[in-house]
C-alpha cells in the first residue's frame, strides 16, 4: 500500500507496508518495527517491552499495530506499560500506520510499534 505525502519535521513517515516488511522514510525494514521521531528500531513484538519503556519520556503515547486485524494486547505486554504510565492505543497495523503518519505530521509526541501484516 502507498500513502500520500505529508510534511514531517522531526519524524519519519511510514511510506508503505507489505507482507513482513515496512518502508519507513524511504528505507525497507523486515519484521516488526518501533518508530519514534527519526529513529526506526527493530522491535521484538509483545515480548519486547523494554524498547517501549525506553522511549516513554519522549512520547505521550504509543500506537500499537497488532497485525492485519485488531486484536487485544496481551496482559503481560500491557501491564508494564500501565505501571510505567505509558499510554497505549492498539489497532490493526494498516490503521496504526496511517494514524501515526497523521499525528506525526502534526508534530505530536507519538511513537508507533508495528507488527507485520
Amino acid at each position: 500500500m502507498q500513502f500520500n505525502e505529508m510534511p514531517f519535521q522531526d519524524a519519519v513517515p511510514v511510506d508503505g507496508y507489505g507482507p513482513n516488511m515496512f518502508r519507513v522514510g524511504g528505507k525497507v525494514y523486515e519484521g516488526a518495527v518501533l518508530i519514534c521521531g527519526e529513529q526506526v528500531i527493530p522491535w521484538g513484538g509483545y515480548a519486547d517491552t523494554e524498547a517501549l519503556l525506553e522511549i516513554r519520556a519522549r512520547v505521550d503515547f504509543v500506537i500499537v499495530g497488532t497485525g492485519a486485524e485488531m486484536t487485544h494486547l496481551p496482559q503481560a505486554f500491557r501491564a508494564p506499560m500501565d505501571a510505567a504510565g505509558l499510554g497505549l492505543e492498539h489497532m490493526a497495523t494498516p490503521t496504526a500506520a496511517r494514524t501515526y503518519n497523521v499525528l506525526a505530521s502534526e508534530g505530536r509526541r507519538v511513537a508507533v510499534a508495528l507488527l507485520p501484516v
